[in-house]
């Protein structure tokens, strides 16, 4: 008797074990980045990170001298990885192609960028697996706006 007691305790912790993995597994990348208020929180650190970086910050000098335009520039940050990531918001922008049209943007541009996203995301100790998720998520958007 106490042996099968046993066995069903293990049985029990083994599915629960189980139970505990999947629904792990089934939280969206957006729950796992910690929603819309770790989000801001990175995109705030992303946005300083490209306008103090030489190899980039060209790019983001009128948007940084206009704080309307920065808001504005943030927010749409905001919910674009918010929705890539499988979050409630809906980004409301242009298309990366509008965007970014006649900007000149290379491939070296592009991955100094990611280079700041990803130093953001370390900032807050932001997980390997979330990290590769969401650059796998956002890395679609190159051919788009790289031009040259």
């Amino acid at each position: 008797m106490r042996k099968r007691l046993i066995v069903v305790a293990v049985a029990a912790a083994v599915a629960i074990g189980s139970l505990n993995i999947a629904s792990a597994k089934m939280k969206s990348l957006y729950s796992r980045l910690g929603g819309k208020t770790a989000i801001t929180a990175v995109v705030n650190q992303f946005v300083t990170n490209c306008a103090t970086d030489p190899r980039i910050n060209k790019f983001f000098t009128d948007t940084a001298k206009d704080p309307k335009r920065l808001a504005k520039f943030k927010k749409n940050l905001v919910d674009q990885i918010c929705q890539a990531s499988g979050g409630p918001c809906k980004y409301k922008g242009k298309s990366m192609k509008a965007a970014h049209r006649g900007m000149g943007i290379t491939d070296a541009d592009f991955n100094a960028l990611v280079d700041d996203l990803v130093k953001a995301l370390d900032q807050f100790h932001v997980g390997a697996t979330e990290k590769n998720e969401l650059l796998g998520a956002l890395g679609p958007m190159k051919s788009d706006i790289v031009e040259k």
